[in-house]
Parts: C-alpha cells; sequence; structure tokens
C-alpha cells in the first residue's frame, strides 16, 4: 500500500498536544522554504539548516543562501526560526558522487546527493538534541517523496534521530510556494543546483534555441 507521508505528519502534529517540538529542517533554497516555513511553524520550533555542498559555483551558494535569509525576514519569521548555516563544502559533494558524474538527472548521483544532506541534517538534529529532522526537498514535483523519506528513515534509524514524514507538495503547499516567492520578489534559480544540471539546463536551452532559428 502506499504511504500517505502528509497523514503521517498530520497524526504527529495531533498528538504533540501544546507543546512545540524542535525540528531541524534543511532547506535546499528560499523558494522552496517559504511554504514549508509558514506551515511548520505553527506546530514545531523550527532552525533552518543551511547545508548544501552540490550548489554550483560558489557565487550561486552565496546567492541562494542571501535570498533564504532575506525570504526569512520578509516572511516576519525572524523571531520563530533560527538558521544554522555551514558554509560552502564542494569538496563533500564531489567525494560522494565520485564515479556517478554521468548519471542522468534525478538518477543515483541525485540520490547520494540527498543522502549526503540528510545525512549530515540527521548528525546535527542528533548533537543539538533535535526531536526531529526533516528536508524541504520533497516540496518540488521533481523529487521522488518516496525516495527522500525512505533515506530519512533510514539515516533516522542508522543515528537514532527521529525522522520528520512529508510530502511538502501536498494541500498545495508547492503552488504556495510559488506565490510566496512572486510576492516577495525572491530570486528563483532556473537549475537544480549541481555542476551537472546546470550543463544539463545550458544543453536544454541551446536546443531550444536551435529549434527557433
Amino acid at each position: 500500500m502506499k504511504r500517505n507521508y502528509q497523514n503521517e505528519l498530520d497524526r504527529i502534529i495531533q498528538k504533540r498536544g501544546d507543546r512545540m517540538p524542535r525540528v531541524l529542517l534543511h532547506s535546499c533554497c528560499g523558494p522552496c522554504s517559504s511554504s514549508v516555513l509558514e506551515y511548520l511553524t505553527q506546530y514545531f520550533e523550527v532552525t533552518l539548516l543551511w547545508y548544501n555542498p552540490n550548489l554550483y559555483p560558489q557565487e550561486e551558494f552565496d546567492r541562494r543562501f542571501r535570498t533564504q535569509v532575506e525570504l526569512i525576514e520578509k516572511m516576519d519569521l525572524a523571531d520563530k526560526v533560527s538558521v544554522l548555516a555551514e558554509p560552502w563544502k564542494s569538496e563533500e559533494y564531489y567525494a560522494r558522487v565520485k564515479g556517478l558524474e554521468e548519471e542522468p538527472e534525478g538518477g543515483k548521483r541525485c540520490t547520494e546527493c540527498f543522502r549526503l544532506r540528510l545525512l549530515e541534517t540527521a548528525k546535527l538534529a542528533k548533537h543539538y538534541g533535535f526531536d526531529y529532522f526533516c528536508t524541504t526537498l520533497t516540496l518540488s514535483r521533481y523529487k521522488d517523496a518516496v525516495r527522500i523519506n525512505a533515506l530519512g528513515e533510514e539515516i533516522g534509524a542508522m543515528l537514532g534521530v527521529s525522522w520528520l514524514p512529508s510530502d511538502f507538495k501536498k494541500q498545495g503547499r508547492e503552488v504556495r510556494s510559488s506565490q510566496l516567492a512572486r510576492q516577495y520578489g525572491l530570486y528563483q534559480q532556473l537549475y537544480c543546483g549541481c555542476e551537472y544540471s546546470l550543463h544539463s539546463r545550458e544543453e536544454y536551452e541551446a536546443r531550444q534555441a536551435e529549434k527557433s532559428e
């Protein structure tokens, strides 16, 4: 039977009572985090983790982080959301995906990218005593929520920290994130983030340009 991660999250929220559990939320970018933060801050004490060593080049990493901070400020969430930011560590990403450089977008290389970021989130969640760890990655229709949740559960079980299940695209939150990004004039990236996705985007644009000639 196909799992409904939103229902699982709803049950956790319902059981929390008046308590605000602490969750360490990995964010992939400001626009994706917008509707997720709007939602989660109603029920959890949220700390946002900025750990994205996959982003390329560093200028893009810096720009997306600035956008993340800008979003929190514009949504008036600075008193509700703490930020834990790690510097650009591209060597950690390249070490993780070594040998998978030729994999297609969405394949094994992406799985290892997810694993790398979730593993770091779980380690920090355990170190700082969070009740849960989670990620905004399930907001996108282009990301496999089943795969991401499976990785989160696997890593959580390995490290002894609770994974917060999610499929954040549900209940209109993917559309809501686009609305918020436009409302606040946020920078919206044109590629997933890594060097390989950038090249794929450039190749696609070149093909489209050829067709239009």
